[in-house]
């Protein structure tokens, strides 16, 4: 059997944290068995369906490198056909129109309840002939759901799980406006489109009951279910806004490389042995369903960012380098000439493994562009006192004569300089680092001062003299 797999997002809102790890099982799955992964966007509530949600979806699955196999499916295109199965059930007596009224639906579901019973709907239109229609409304079609026996599912996380089908009533088929369910979409798309496999969150698992009773009823082989647990918040109730349940792009706005999130994503309820920093090549080879945790997952954002770091100290600096150079110049409202460009290539590596999220690494490395004279915050201005700044005299005047201009030569300068002074290195290089950058936050001050090149770093040495 050829492995095929979907990713179904509705697009109505946001793409989620919890949708990405979705997409990203599905495509792990069907990359791990040599099968395909598609995407179809279900978007048959056009009421509440909007462009920008549709491009949202696409984004950000362009962005984490989780594009389908396939030309992407529009779930509303198929209404014709999901109007043709409909009367082919009509036609075979498993399926009816109901005319109940709004205010007999309430009073079904009001005595159910009252009873203690599941089944919400009570089969009033269930066998009766066509004759008794009243005229002038539109019914809608519903489902002749099983009565005896049960249904079970053997999920492939979840193990066998069955329901009573005396739980489950009669489920709607076509609205009265004559448009299709969820449920019978969801069936007839996944049979057309070939899904052997549908992974997805256990909040569906009541939905792969009826599925699976459409699917028999229809005499089509059943997929393969998978129902993954949902994703906590770190106090482990259900995630929302609070916890970061934010649409994925603004995960990207807050810094997050692609592969970074994926890495984490993917242990977020999976595992593979103490693997905690792996490759999607490696995940690929590694994944298999089995080893997904029957327990909710709780987001840890300390985690997510502890991964982020490790990812942005592995990119190559130039690839960094493109991430945040127009960052940089939006920040600082400049244009970044050649000579900040090259500052920026060289520093890129002391920058990046001090940080966790890209805007920290756009942030620390904003010194290296400022204008002079810089500008200092509060830690910076209580290491430049009086004795400091005698110091950071009597260093421009060294700096005039160290030659070549290297971390090295700068180093070995510094060093024979607090010999003289009899004052420990320290007590220069601290300061030293608050009169270059301006924080008390950098990478090795004889890299800043070598990237800034002499006459950069003289002149700021001289502007806190002269203050």
């Amino acid at each position: 059997m050829s492995v095929v797999t979907r990713f179904a997002p509705s697009p109505t809102g946001l793409l989620h944290i919890g949708g990405v790890r979705t997409a990203l099982f599905n495509w792990l799955f069907a990359k791990h068995h040599g099968g395909k992964y598609l995407l179809r966007v279900e978007d048959t509530d056009q009421k509440r369906t909007t462009k920008d949600a549709i491009q949202a979806i696409v984004d950000g699955l362009e962005w984490l490198k989780l594009q389908p196999d396939e030309k992407t499916i529009f779930q509303s295109h198929n209404s014709e056909r999901h109007s043709e199965i409909v009367n082919e059930l009509l036609s075979a007596g498993l399926a009816y129109p109901c005319y109940c009224s709004p205010e007999e639906l309430q009073e079904m579901r009001e005595k159910a309840r009252s009873s203690g019973t599941s089944r919400l709907y009570d089969g009033k239109w269930r066998d009766k002939k066509p004759q008794d229609a009243p005229s002038g409304i539109n019914p809608v079609i519903r489902f002749k759901t099983p009565i005896k026996g049960e249904t079970i599912i053997e999920d492939l996380v979840q193990g066998s799980v069955s329901v009573s089908n005396q739980q489950l009533d009669d489920m709607i088929l076509l609205r009265a406006d004559k448009t299709p369910t969820y449920i019978l979409s969801a069936v007839i798309d996944d049979h057309d489109m070939g899904v052997t496999h549908i992974i997805r969150g256990d909040d569906h698992l009541t939905n792969a009951f009826r599925q699976t009773q459409l699917f028999d009823a229809l005499k089509w082989n059943k997929p393969i279910y998978a129902h993954i647990p949902l994703i906590h918040g770190p106090d482990g109730t259900k995630l929302s806004k609070r916890h970061g349940a934010l649409g994925i792009d603004q995960y990207k706005e807050m810094g997050y490389l692609p592969e970074a999130l994926l890495n984490y994503l993917v242990r977020l309820g999976w595992s593979h042995g103490n693997e905690e920093i792996f490759s999607m090549k490696q995940a690929i080879r590694w994944f298999d369903l089995k080893n997904v945790s029957k327990g909710p997952a709780r987001i840890n954002f300390d985690k997510l960012k502890s991964v982020n770091a490790h990812y942005i100290k592995e990119t190559d600096d130039p690839f960094l380098v493109e991430l945040i150079k127009d960052s940089v110049a939006e920040k600082l409202n400049i244009s970044l000439n050649d000579q900040m460009l090259e500052r920026l290539t060289k520093g890129i590596s002391g920058l990046k493994s001090r940080v966790k999220t890209l805007p920290e690494l756009i942030d620390l490395s904003l010194f290296y562009f400022y204008q002079r004279p810089i500008k200092f915050d509060r830690e910076a201005r209580v290491l430049l006192d009086h004795d400091a700044k005698i110091l950071m005299k009597g260093l421009s005047t060294l700096f005039k004569s160290v030659t070549p201009w290297t971390e090295d030569s700068l180093e070995c300068a510094i060093k024979d300089f607090a010999k003289q002074k009899n004052v420990k290195l320290g007590k220069i290089a601290q300061p030293l680092r608050a009169a270059l950058t301006g924080t008390t936050i950098s990478p090795s001050i004889f890299e800043v001062a070598e990237i800034l090149g002499k006459q950069e770093t003289i002149g700021r040495l001289k502007d806190i003299v002269n203050n």
